[in-house]
Parts: C-alpha cells; structure tokens; sequence
C-alpha cells in the first residue's frame, strides 16, 4: 500500500491517458501506479522518483503532439465558369464563320494567322488573332472541346473574367515565344494554345495554391505531374500530324505561370466587379487585335 511519500506526478480525465505514462516510467524502471477518484485519475510515483517522473512524462508529451497542419494559402470558392465558357465558344465560331465566308471582302486567314516573319517584323496582334481560326470543322470541334473542359475548371477556380483574361494573355505570350524559338518561316493557327494555357492555369493556380497544404509530396506537385500528362497525351499528336508541339508547351509553361501569380491576388478573386472587368478586357484583346490585323487603327 502507498504511504504519504508518493507523489502526483500526471491527472486527468481520461483513464487511457494514465494508462500510457505509466507504461512509460515502468518501462524506465520509475515506480508508479494509478490512483482514480471522483472520476479523475492520477499517477503517483515516491517522492525520491517525482523530477525524472516528471521529466520523462513530459519527454513522452513533446513527441507525441500532433504536428498542426498548415492551411492552405487559399481556400477555393467555385465559381461561375458559364460565362466565359460562353463567350469563347461564341468568338471561335463567329471568326470561323466570317473566316469561311470572307467576310466585308477580307482574307481572315492571311490577315490573322501566326508568321514568324511578319511577328518578328511587329505585327504583334497575329499572336492573339490566330488563337480564333481554324482550318476545318474537326480542328474548330476539337479546340472547343478541350476549350470547355478546361476552361470550365479555370473558370470554376479563378473566376470566368480573369481566367479568360489571363488565357488570353498568356496565350499570346506562348505564341510569341514559339515564334522567337522556331524558324521564322513558322506558320500556325488555332485556340489549342489558349487550350492549353487553360490547363497551365489550372495546374500552375492549384499547385501554388495549396503548395504548404499538403504533407505528402504526390499531393503538392500532383497538379504538374497532372497537367504534363494530359498535356503529353492530348497536345503532342500523332507522328507526322500538324499538331503545333511548341505553342501547346509554351502555351502550358505561360498558363502556368500564370496561374501561379493569380495566387497573390486571390482574396480578390471573388469580387464580381473585377470578374466583370476582366472578362470585357480579354474580349477586348481579340477586338483590337483583329482591328489592327484589318488596319482600322494603326500602333
């Protein structure tokens, strides 16, 4: 039986907690036992033992506290995507339509395809008119295919504006650098670009996002090894196909890029206003481009 010399080193409610610091001083070869009462328990240890009783408990307590988690840098809130899906499906079928007819008298084709030569030269706005022509129905088909799915997941993200917005741009930076890259004779068309910028979007804003969320490494780069599988399996095409390889990388590099620049202003990103903004900007791009491609204003 205990006398007067034994000492409460732990209490608590819970029995089990007794439980496992106890077997931590037996293990030690400390003596203790478990006294309860009133629904409370306590462990108790001589007096010669109560510091390294002590000690050890609260030795067992540091390596058994649970690591917090950190949150995420953003929390997603889903969005309206309709809209802009809307509006691209609306854009590409108008230009291929005009396109087809050669609307007012014009050669759209000529005027807005990407040249490595004539975009070296500074005609600049063939880097965003191409993203809206196409050379056949299956072309146009497939490009609004992938346009909604992947703008849809964008816009579900980031907003139907400013995904869009950001699409665009970085959709006529990837077709500039393909550009600069390749042979100046390079010709191409087609939104495959904005396709995939789409996709770096999506993969560059989820991965940057919740970069410090996630404790298991296929968690934070999941996103990348994502977006480079589709982007290899849907953007590369068949030996000998007309498939324009380097506009759809760069076209997911810049996506990407921007897509992780989109998180430092995401607490923004909710407000309707700059959705609303933004989405008149980027149609505003592929306006004044086409404008400027049929010399109505000259810059």
């Amino acid at each position: 039986m205990m006398d007067e010399n034994w000492v409460v080193v732990f209490e608590h409610a819970h029995l089990q907690k007794c439980r496992d610091r106890l077997l931590v001083l037996q293990s030690l070869s400390i003596p203790a036992e478990i006294v309860s009462n009133l629904g409370m328990h306590a462990l108790v240890t001589p007096a010669s033992f109560v510091e390294k009783a002590k000690y050890e408990i609260w030795q067992y307590d540091q390596e058994n506290v649970a690591a917090p988690k950190p949150k995420p840098a953003f929390q997603p809130v889903h969005q309206n995507s309709l809209p802009g899906i809307t509006v691209y499906v609306l854009i590409v079928c108008v230009v291929a339509w005009l396109a087809g007819k050669g609307a007012f008298g014009l050669d759209w084709l000529a005027a807005g395809r990407v040249d490595g030569e004539l975009i070296r030269a500074g005609e600049w706005w063939r880097t965003l008119t191409a993203l809206t022509l196409h050379g056949s129905l299956k072309h146009l088909m497939g490009n609004i295919g992938f346009g909604i799915l992947f703008g849809f997941l964008a816009g579900s993200i980031v907003g139907s504006g400013v995904s869009w917005l950001a699409i665009v741009i970085a959709s006529g930076f990837a077709n500039a650098l393909n550009t600069v890259l390749l042979e100046s004779a390079h010709r191409s068309i087609g939104a495959s670009t904005a396709v995939f910028a789409a996709l770096g979007v999506v993969a560059g804003f989820s991965w940057k996002a919740q970069l410090m969320a996630q404790d298991r490494w296929a968690y934070r780069f999941g996103p990348i090894v994502g977006g480079i599988a589709l982007l290899a399996f849907t953007g590369t095409g068949e030996a000998g196909s007309n498939t324009d390889i380097g506009a759809h990388l760069f076209g997911f590099v810049c996506g990407f890029a921007a897509g992780m620049l989109l998180t430092r202003v995401s607490t923004f990103l909710p407000d309707r206003r700059l959705q609303i903004v933004s989405g008149i900007a980027a149609c505003g791009l592929i306006v004044a481009a086409w404008t400027r491609a049929f010399g109505l204003w000259a810059w």
